[in-house]
């Protein structure tokens, strides 16, 4: 889980006006972060399963948000694809 000032400054990053916290960028950004952190929890409990199929959904749940970003706005889809570092 991330930690209430982690998510702060991930939307302050990726928000699209003042007021944004779910916008699909800013949501985009922290199943990525969340991405990581199991991701890193994983390497280190390789048979937790539970976690794992959590994970799996997440990436499952980005890939949709991407899906949308790219459908609706091509532009923003790439900035989002280039501060994360993700593959297209």
């Amino acid at each position: 889980m991330l930690k209430t000032a982690e998510i702060e400054k991930i939307v302050k990053k990726f928000k699209v006006h003042d007021t944004d916290s779910g916008s699909a960028e800013v949501q985009v950004a922290l199943i990525t972060e969340q991405i990581a952190s199991l991701t890193d929890h994983l390497r280190a409990h390789n048979k937790d399963n539970h976690s794992r199929r959590g994970l799996l959904k997440m990436v499952a749940k980005r890939k949709g948000l991407l899906d949308y970003l790219s459908k609706n706005d091509e532009k923003k889809y790439g900035q989002v694809i280039r501060k994360l570092g993700l593959k297209k």
